[in-house]
């Protein structure tokens, strides 16, 4: 249920909250000034373009690489230390598996190295695959090893879940079914998500939070159910000048045209005039629009804005 906090985040409001937080590399920098947070209980499309940032996020969330400058939380405790570690779990997009390992060694490592870990649970994942226990990782379909990783994943009990394009090389019929598996897991436990995604339209079904980064800083972010309603499809008819003036009075985050007509994605300041069409956008229009015009105006919710003056400590 969305407002409420999960049993398992130890009364901390927000699963991740960054203030500052960027990361230069000599190439120059993938990740600039990113000031977001994220409620507990969440599920959280991450997206954007390749080099957007998004996997340098993650990376930074769990650990992997360490700031340039700015702060991250995880559920109120500085990200480095061991308290926000046994909090989370990543999988990255290649999914890094010991090859040589068996199945049932894999998740005999996985309870090794975590002391909450759910045999019960990571070995009810696999199976639901029919994947077999004494099968070698280098053994198994691209969708098996998927599954495998989402056991280790999920077997650690996690509060928070760092997914960075988890079900890429997966076919639909395999993704359906880690999706379906990703969310029962996610209901049953009130896990927090934060996942990177290419595929727009599943998201639409999977995510209750947004959060869009471009060029290295956050575009938009918040509340799905906050940040849909703000936008408005707009059809009409160019005048001899262009846009009709009308409508420049308001946001516009994207314009497109064909011949005469034109169809612009606006975040309306008043009311818009009669003599256009006017719909409610989809997810995957709203975020189309954004990832096509990085320069447009942020949008970032309240709930999604940090306090200004530094990380709010809620845990």
């Amino acid at each position: 249920m969305r407002g409420v906090v999960s049993p398992g985040t130890g009364g901390s409001r927000w699963a991740l909250e960054a203030r500052g937080l960027g990361k230069r590399y000599r190439r120059g920098r993938a990740l600039e000034d990113c000031s977001v947070r994220i409620p507990a209980g969440r599920v959280c499309g991450l997206v954007g373009p390749n080099g957007a940032g998004k996997s340098t996020l993650l990376k930074l969330a769990a650990g992997l690489i360490e700031p340039t400058e700015g702060a991250l939380r995880i559920f109120g405790v500085p990200g480095d230390q061991p308290a926000a570690m046994r909090r989370f779990a990543y999988l990255a997009q290649d999914k890094p598996l010991f090859k040589r390992f068996t199945v049932a060694e894999c998740l005999r490592m996985g309870q090794e190295l975590n002391p909450d870990w759910d045999q019960a649970s990571a070995e009810r994942i696999v199976r639901a695959g029919q994947v077999p226990l004494d099968a070698r990782v280098a053994t198994l379909s691209g969708g098996q090893r998927t599954r495998v990783a989402f056991a280790l994943a999920l077997g650690k009990r996690p509060d928070l879940l760092l997914l960075d394009e988890p079900m890429a090389d997966l076919d639909p019929v395999a993704r359906d079914e880690m999706s379906s598996l990703l969310m029962s897991e996610v209901a049953e436990r009130g896990t927090t998500v934060l996942m990177s995604s290419h595929m727009l339209s599943e998201l639409e079904h999977m995510c209750d939070y947004l959060l869009v980064v471009a060029e290295g800083r956050v575009r938009m972010a918040g509340e799905a159910d906050e940040l849909l309603p703000m936008h408005t499809l707009v059809t009409g008819v160019l005048t001899d000048e262009g846009l009709p003036p009308e409508l420049t009075r308001h946001t516009l985050v994207e314009v497109r045209t064909a011949g005469r007509q034109f169809t612009a994605l606006v975040r309306a300041e008043g009311p818009l005039g009669t003599e256009w069409q006017l719909a409610e956008p989809s997810m995957e229009e709203v975020l189309l629009a954004h990832l096509r015009s990085p320069k447009a105006p942020a949008v970032i919710t309240p709930t999604a804005t940090p306090p200004l003056d530094r990380l709010e400590n809620v845990a």
